[in-house]
């Protein structure tokens, strides 16, 4: 008897470690998709501030990197019609990308936003 309970004590225990594992692998997921996304939206507000200051070079920048992970940000177009793309990337165990795009114009000195698309 007493060993028929250990097997399912010990068949009870290892179902309840695959399911924790499991949920641990769906939280770094979710947890590197919502930091991509933000790199992704953080680089897109750093070009934006780009586009609304004259004078400013307006082109692909180098990595910024931190512990999160990469922002890369480029601006194409002019001044009246411009298209802003943010990259995020992830470091970590999970690499996840996620790219944030906007196209818009400026008009009388404000940015005039026409449409966005967000990846994922």
């Amino acid at each position: 008897m007493a060993l028929i309970i250990a097997v399912l004590y010990f068949g009870l225990m290892e179902l309840m470690m695959i399911d924790s594992s499991r949920a641990l692998a769906e939280a770094r997921r979710f947890r590197a998709r919502i930091v991509a996304t933000t790199l992704a939206e953080n680089a897109a507000e750093l070009a934006a501030m780009h586009v609304a200051t004259p004078g400013v070079p307006k082109s692909v920048t180098p990595p910024l990197v931190d512990d999160q992970g990469t922002m890369r940000w480029a601006i194409q177009g002019s001044p009246e019609a411009f298209q802003i793309r943010g990259e995020g990337e992830t470091t970590g165990i999970v690499v996840t990308r996620a790219v944030v795009e906007v196209a818009g114009r400026v008009e009388e000195g404000k940015i005039v936003i026409e449409r966005t698309i967000h990846s994922q």
